[in-house]
């Protein structure tokens, strides 16, 4: 009888489905630039003409200029937004309101058409901040479109509340400028108003007593 030994070994089983799978090379973006710098490219997975990929050097241009254009609206988006942070971090009292603006009648000049039923009311993004009063098309813009100087103010009031087309009460107040100009703001939010005209009285020193009544003939509503 044969004996087994006392050691014990492995059966080494060959299982001829087992294959042995080398992972490609995976290209570094130096090879990926060399690819895109190449005239024309084509991979292809078969011989038949169905599988073949082909990028022509127009082709290649063009996703260049895709990827650099993307990267412009990258650096913009950027700028806009620490714009705006800049902006809600200094500002003492910021938000939209809807503005028209209106000159004062001088002396010696015919009265004014009465256009209150106009409605020329345009969505402006306000910023106090400052000595300056500054009015942007969006909360986004890099620049404002206009500004007022503080010291230029010589009145601040409220104005007659109204209800335009879409039946919502419109809270209204007035800035008048020593140049005669008079910017005219309104808001769904009464509190909104209160708040503007309390911090810009404020800030230019003006007084509260009166400025309600002049503000009934300073204009038609």
């Amino acid at each position: 009888a044969q004996q087994r030994p006392h050691g014990r070994c492995r059966r080494s089983v060959h299982n001829p489905r087992r294959r042995s799978w080398t992972p490609k090379r995976v290209k570094g973006p130096a090879s990926l630039l060399q690819l895109l710098s190449i005239p024309r490219i084509r991979w292809s997975s078969s011989n038949e003409d169905d599988d073949k990929i082909e990028l022509t050097r127009a082709e290649v241009e063009s996703l260049r200029s895709e990827i650099a254009d993307a990267d412009d609206r990258e650096s913009q988006l950027k700028a806009r937004l620490e714009n705006i942070d800049e902006v809600l971090r200094y500002a003492r009292l910021s938000g939209y309101l809807h503005i028209r603006s209106r000159w004062t009648q001088l002396p010696g000049e015919p009265p004014i058409i009465d256009d209150a039923d106009v409605d020329d009311w345009l969505p402006r993004f306000v910023v106090l901040q400052g000595q300056c009063l500054y009015y942007y098309l969006k909360s986004t813009d890099l620049s404002p479109q206009e500004s007022t100087l503080l010291r230029d103010v010589v009145e601040v009031g409220q104005l007659p509340n109204f209800v335009p087309e879409d039946g919502k009460t419109r809270y209204a107040f007035f800035i008048l400028t020593r140049q005669g100009l008079r910017f005219e703001c309104s808001s769904s939010c009464e509190i909104q108003v209160d708040s503007w005209v309390r911090a810009v009285r404020s800030d230019c020193k003006l007084a509260e007593a009166g400025a309600e009544a002049k503000s009934k003939t300073s204009g038609g509503w």
